[in-house]
């Protein structure tokens, strides 16, 4: 079945980008001008394993909470405009959330059709998975999970679109999803609007690249952008919209007087988001993102088009988290002179009162020297050294570690004093990506009347023609004197976490640029600059359709966001690091510099409504 009246463009909006995300933007997304789909991420790795403990303090938990409060704002008027609305809200409980927005549909007296879907969770199959021969070895390290010794808590499979096109033909109002994929919400609808079939991979394809998008929100409209002096209105931009067309394509917009902006700029950044290899897989297609052409249709309109697909494959990823163990962390102020030797003799006494590093599973100690000549003021003089420990005892990583600092501090270095007080360990949990096949998954759709149906699997398909990526004619990089100046004056970036690994997709504003980045930055350079992923595996992949090189660097992040040391366990900053490096560029690029348009005040701007001339 598909949509009996479907619509010849379909207006899909996002309202979520994570869970956390701005409450307003669904009642802005519905109010601010005409949409079909209304839809929302709401899921991470770390974010489930948020919801796991959550769940463990109320079974009846672990959705997104936040969910209910948008949709008590906009359900009668979702009814009303007859927009659909699809979202991974439900997280780690889909049943309870279903239950709980029919609770909130009869106190509002509306009548609204909710299913939802089951089957991601796949806990308590891990052993039979495992006696049956699958390791559920990690996608980067290639180690079985028997050898962590570890009981994993969540295993959560990434279901794809198909189930969401099930649960529209029962005529459902609300679909609520548990970890589908973030593009799965678009892939649903449209695929369910345009009444497309299992092996349209060119259409699937195309879907999934809209729905990366704007999945994470206002990153597509200017947030998060690299060049973000150009972005208009960035104190408010307006959420992302897909408008999906029957053959796959589509345009990227947002409604008329939203700030942010819409370029080929911001949509590269946000494509370049968490990726790796140009195979971007999806449980319904594999996505090749070498095949992708954008276009500035109009402002604030880009289209996309071009994208050709492969044929799914026969596994799909499972989260998996367990407890690692316990972790504390405190921050020392170092001021003044000899900031190293202060370091130095506070590492030393610390682990002497605490009978030394070895009686830690884990310990990282970083000094970060942000500390200045001839300083300007107190602040300026300070650097700070942060150490943390971890352990699976947690006792060692307690307040005893904690009361361990704060004891030193009338005995130890000149201007002793710290970022917080003594605390407590946390749990910490450890992301383990594995990959399962399809066949293991049972996903099912359960009704507005409680009804379950089986969601049948993609039968297994041949691998079609070689897929020939779009390749742009380039010049050759631009020659001539060069300027000493930061990467970033005339190159982009964006970064982000997939597990243990960050990505960095870096991208360039002209043909020239390109022809000069994909030439100058290889793997051997990019490890000159950055000095962390030096020691570490890089991978590097090229994109010319998108003037773009993406480099993944393996295990910067640890084992993932929940147990990383890092100060930015995400690597969202990593990208605008890269771009602060120094290096040799070609005065010729010097062109590509951004324009910079004056940032309204919202101030000014609002004195002025309630006060016109």
């Amino acid at each position: 079945m598909s949509n009996p009246n479907p619509k010849p463009v379909l207006r899909i909006a996002n309202c979520s980008g994570f869970y956390g995300d701005r409450i307003s933007a669904a009642r802005e997304m519905v109010e601010g001008g005409p949409i079909d789909f209304l839809t929302g991420d709401y899921l991470a790795e770390l974010t489930l394993l948020i919801l796991w403990k959550g769940k463990q303090r109320d079974p009846s938990a672990g959705y997104a909470n936040t969910y209910l409060r948008q949709m008590e704002e906009v359900l009668g008027t979702c009814l009303e405009k007859g927009i659909k609305i699809v979202t991974n809200a439900g997280g780690l409980n889909p049943a309870s959330l279903a239950a709980k927005m029919r609770e909130l549909a009869d106190r509002l007296g509306l009548q609204a059709r909710i299913a939802h879907i089951e089957g991601d969770d796949i806990l308590a199959k891990l052993p039979e998975l495992q006696a049956a021969g699958n390791p559920l070895a990690h996608l980067d390290t290639g180690k079985p999970f028997a050898s962590v010794g570890a009981e994993a808590v969540a295993a959560n499979a990434y279901l794809g679109g198909w189930g969401i096109v099930q649960a529209l033909d029962t005529g459902a109002d609300v679909v609520i999803c548990p970890r589908v994929t973030d593009a799965s919400v678009v892939v649903g609808p449209a695929a369910w609007n345009f009444g497309w079939k299992r092996d349209d991979w060119d259409r699937l394809a195309g879907a999934v690249v809209a729905g990366h998008i704007i999945e994470c929100g206002a990153q597509a409209t200017g947030g998060n952008y690299a060049f973000f002096q150009e972005v208009p209105d960035l104190h408010h931009p307006g959420f992302p919209i897909a408008e999906m067309h029957d053959d796959g394509s589509f345009v990227i917009t947002k409604h008329e007087g939203t700030g942010g902006l819409v370029s080929t700029g911001t949509v590269t950044a946000q494509l370049l988001y968490e990726i790796g290899s140009e195979r971007y897989l999806n449980p319904d297609v594999v996505s090749r993102f070498d095949t992708i052409r954008l276009e500035d249709e109009a402002p604030d309109r880009v289209r996309g088009f071009g994208i050709r697909g492969e044929p799914a494959p026969d596994t799909t990823k499972v989260c998996i988290n367990y407890i690692g163990g316990f972790r504390n962390s405190m921050t020392f102020v170092l001021t003044g002179l000899d900031i190293e030797e202060k370091a130095r003799l506070a590492e030393e006494t610390l682990f002497a009162a605490l009978g030394g590093k070895e009686r830690f599973d884990s310990v990282t100690v970083t000094l970060t020297r942000s500390d200045r000549q001839d300083p300007g003021s107190n602040e300026e003089a300070s650097a700070f050294l942060r150490v943390t420990v971890k352990d699976r005892d947690p006792r060692k990583t307690g307040r005893p570690f904690s009361n361990a600092v704060v004891e030193m501090a009338l005995a130890n270095y000149p201007g002793f004093h710290m970022t917080s007080g003594p605390g407590g360990e946390d749990a910490y949990g450890v992301y383990w990506p594995a990959l399962v096949p399809v066949s293991a998954i049972d996903e099912v759709v359960v009704d507005a009347e409680g009804h379950v149906a089986p969601v049948p699997h993609t039968a297994a398909a041949p691998l079609q023609a070689n897929v020939e990526p779009w390749l742009p004619e380039l010049p050759p990089p631009p020659g001539g004197p060069t300027v000493r100046a930061p990467l970033g004056t005339v190159i982009g970036a964006r970064s982000g976490d997939k597990g243990g690994n960050a990505n960095v997709g870096l991208w360039a504003r002209s043909d020239a640029g390109y022809a000069w980045l994909a030439s100058y930055l290889t793997t051997a350079r990019f490890k000159e600059l950055v000095a962390e992923a030096r020691n570490l595996e890089v991978r590097r992949y090229e994109f010319p359709n998108l003037r773009a090189v993406n480099f993944v660097v393996v295990g910067l992040l640890g084992e993932g966001v929940a147990s990383s040391t890092r100060a930015d366990p995400q690597a969202k900053s990593f990208g605008e690091y890269v771009r602060a490096k120094l290096v040799d560029l070609p005065e010729a690029l010097l062109a590509d510099r951004p324009s910079r348009r004056r940032q309204p005040d919202p101030v000014a701007a609002e004195l002025h409504r309630a006060f016109p001339l």
